[in-house]
């Protein structure tokens, strides 16, 4: 596949065309060589050396990139979270903590030590690496403590449950070498070794993938602030407003998103409409503006090789990536495929395949959403509360 010359165009065309040179070479190949495989089976395989072809290639590709030095968050509040100067008064939570169905106690401290986070259900995994545990030397946190003992996450940080460990270990590389900027883990990675990231990489993409939050389409949210943690929360008194176009996404259970519960999830608010309108942009390309997900995450978008799976994941999270490939923030080797990707969406188009994409269940193409659509917020607050436990 030739590479442009040219650093600031990497069109879909080239994309589509490299793709298909690569895989038209491979297929023959794989023909000759898999001698009474099915033709399902000698067609997937290609593809999926293609794509690890592609990923080799596309790292000396440098497109749009933002130098540490020029970085700064997205002045797109609702999506890249600040924590509000003027906090509201909140009773503090004193003593032992409990969350349900765990016999385990901790205090608010010990949950915000962010080198030993909380492990309430440690039989509901295999043992955790020191890293994940208790973070590393030279300043490494732990990393349960942002992704939680679950590998979900909180909508802040990244779900890396069941993600393919050489993805997550590239994307550990990118934040160090500042290829990717953001989520704060540039600092995070400093001084993680080779051999900590290793083992993070490959406990976490064993964990098992669930829906972590249903996607509700809505006209009205939970005026909403930002706490010391960067957790999003409904502000005290219950008071709504017009959801705009933005994704709003709320703990079911604030006290057990603060206790960072691998049980207690969220819900993401989207403007009514967004789902339908993603499934379009998402199965078409847009009317041309760019190309299916499924050709490099795979039919039910839950990954291909190492192209990492997508679906069911925070909406919140996945339009500040897919802002983050576009304006440059994320130039290692995934940014750089996915440039093209999406360099005619409009912001209006990330946020409606973040709000369709998160709504698929993983392994699933269909949406978890529906039966949610329409009801009130404050009624999917308290029913999914109490189902969540």
């Amino acid at each position: 596949m030739k590479i442009p010359k040219n650093g600031n165009h990497f069109g879909i065309e080239t994309f589509r065309n490299g793709l298909k040179d690569i895989e038209k070479r491979i297929r023959r190949l794989s023909f000759r060589t898999a001698p009474g495989g099915s033709r399902k089976s000698a067609a997937t395989f290609p593809r999926i050396i293609a794509f690890a072809m592609l990923l080799a290639v596309i790292p000396v590709l440098r497109i749009g990139a933002q130098s540490p030095e020029q970085w700064k968050l997205p002045n797109i509040p609702w999506a890249f979270p600040i924590r509000d100067k003027i906090q509201p008064v909140i009773e503090e939570r004193n003593g032992p903590l409990h969350v349900p169905g765990s016999a385990k106690s901790y205090t608010q401290d010990q949950i915000d030590d962010l080198q030993n986070p909380p492990d309430w259900f440690p039989d509901e995994h295999a043992p955790m690496p020191k890293v994940v545990a208790h973070g590393g030397d030279g300043g490494v946190l732990g990393c349960a403590s942002c992704h939680l003992a679950s590998g979900l996450g909180h909508p802040e940080s990244a779900n890396l449950a069941g993600v393919p460990a050489v993805y997550i270990m590239r994307q550990l590389a990118d934040f160090k070498a500042k290829n990717r900027m953001g989520e704060a883990m540039n600092d995070m990675t400093e001084n993680l070794s080779d051999e900590d990231a290793r083992q993070a990489s490959e406990w976490f993409a064993a964990l098992k993938p669930k829906l972590w939050q249903p996607v509700v389409e809505t006209d009205r949210v939970p005026k909403t602030f930002i706490n010391q943690h960067l957790m999003r929360m409904p502000l005290p008194g219950g008071v709504d407003e017009p959801i705009g176009n933005r994704i709003i996404e709320l703990p079911q259970d604030p006290a057990g998103a603060e206790s960072r519960d691998p049980h207690s999830g969220f819900i993401a608010y989207v403007p009514k409409g967004s789902i339908a309108k993603g499934k379009e942009f998402v199965t078409t390309g847009g009317n041309g503006k760019t190309i299916p997900c499924a050709i490099c995450h795979g039919p039910s978008l839950n990954g291909l090789a190492e192209v990492p799976p997508i679906a069911g994941h925070s909406p919140m999270y996945l339009f500040r990536q897919l802002y983050y490939f576009k304006d440059g923030s994320r130039h290692g080797s995934m940014g750089a495929l996915m440039k093209a990707v999406v360099a005619q969406m409009t912001q209006d188009d990330m946020l409606a395949i973040a709000s369709y994409v998160g709504s698929l269940k993983p392994g699933s193409e269909e949406s978890s959403a529906t039966f949610l659509s329409g009801q009130t917020s404050k009624t999917l607050i308290v029913s999914d509360r109490k189902d969540s436990h």
